[in-house]
């Protein structure tokens, strides 16, 4: 029966001996986690009591994702160029729009860009190939054109608009369907040498929302990705380049949502960077009672500052300019300095 460890993740100056970094972070650590199996109750151990190739995945540094250094939480600035995004779509519908906004974010703090042509909000309809590298490659090239050390993700499921944006001068691939929609996209990050990520998503976004359904979410979601890493990396994509997405609202119903957010230390022992998308979500409206997502801002805070104190490398975020602000307070409150 596997087992599965989510660290107990720490931030407290004071730290106990045996103590362990968490992803090689100086400012968050770890001594113990919740040893979890199926079908049995969790139980609390010690570091000493976990194996050490467990210890040493949840551990290890993680690589800089094309200079961006995974040492604390990333600020990944979401440029949808889409007439029918959930939160702002046709706001930057549009190459000239959708530059300004991303050199906006980036101002504002951004570490990486996430440029966008089909939106993969639940119900929405696939978007022809032609017409999507149309909306994402002349925004990679104006965004380069104009801030050349720029580190922009095509947020992509086909393999020729990922290449066509890597060509304009993209350097990260964000997959929604981790490889399964287009298996080409994985042999495109090998070849390419880019970093992917790679997300959980149950069903396609026409339909993902009808009756999503697991026996366990958390843990099914966990071994989802396990195989998705092991498909890269039999297919040439060096572990160094993935990334994860646990994919909130992708298949998921609020209480899966909910479960995935509070034990997502637990994809600390995959051993990649974890990215979380969760902006703006429905969720979020849902449990604050806010219908227009716009307003949702106070909420995706709340959640963007739960998963930075777990470790969490990336958060996909809207409003950047406030991410980044809630982060510099909480870092240094936790520091005390």
């Amino acid at each position: 029966m596997q087992t599965y460890y989510r660290p107990l993740v720490m931030s407290a100056v004071d730290r106990p001996d045996g103590a362990i970094p968490l992803a090689g972070r100086s400012d968050l650590w770890w001594d113990r986690a919740e040893r979890i199996q199926r079908g049995t109750a969790p139980e609390i151990v010690m570091v000493q009591d976990i194996p050490s190739v467990q210890v040493h995945a949840i551990s290890v540094p993680r690589p800089a994702v094309r200079g961006c250094p995974m040492t604390r939480a990333a600020v990944m600035g979401i440029v949808n160029v889409t007439p029918d995004s959930f939160s702002d779509g046709g706001q930057f519908d549009g190459a000239a729009a959708a530059v300004q906004h991303a050199l906006v974010l980036r101002d504002q703090g951004a570490d990486l860009l996430d440029v966008g042509g089909e939106s993969t909000r639940p119900g929405a309809q696939e978007v022809p190939i032609d017409e999507e590298i149309t909306r994402v490659a002349p925004v990679v090239s104006g965004i380069m054109a104009a801030v050349l050390d720029a580190v922009i993700s095509v947020d992509t499921r086909k393999s020729a608009v990922a290449q066509a944006a890597l060509q304009a001068g993209a350097l990260v691939i964000n997959d929604v369907s981790a490889g399964l929609f287009d298996p080409a996209i994985i042999a495109l990050a090998a070849q390419s040498n880019a970093p992917i990520c790679v997300m959980h998503a149950q069903g396609r976004p026409e339909t993902m929302q009808d009756d999503p359904r697991y026996d366990n979410v958390v843990l099914d979601v966990y071994d989802h990705l396990a195989d998705r890493i092991q498909t890269l990396i039999a297919a040439g994509v060096p572990k160094a380049h993935i990334i994860v997405d646990p994919g909130i609202g992708f298949g998921k119903t609020q209480s899966h949502n909910l479960r995935l957010l509070r034990d997502i230390a637990i994809f600390h022992g995959l051993g990649v960077p974890i990215l979380l998308g969760a902006s703006r979500k429905r969720f979020i409206g849902a449990i604050s009672g806010v219908e227009e997502a716009a307003q949702r801002v106070p909420g995706s805070l709340a959640v963007a500052l739960g998963a930075a104190a777990q470790g969490v490398q990336i958060l996909r975020v809207h409003d950047v300019a406030e991410t980044v602000q809630v982060l510099a307070l909480q870092q240094a409150v936790s520091a005390g300095a």
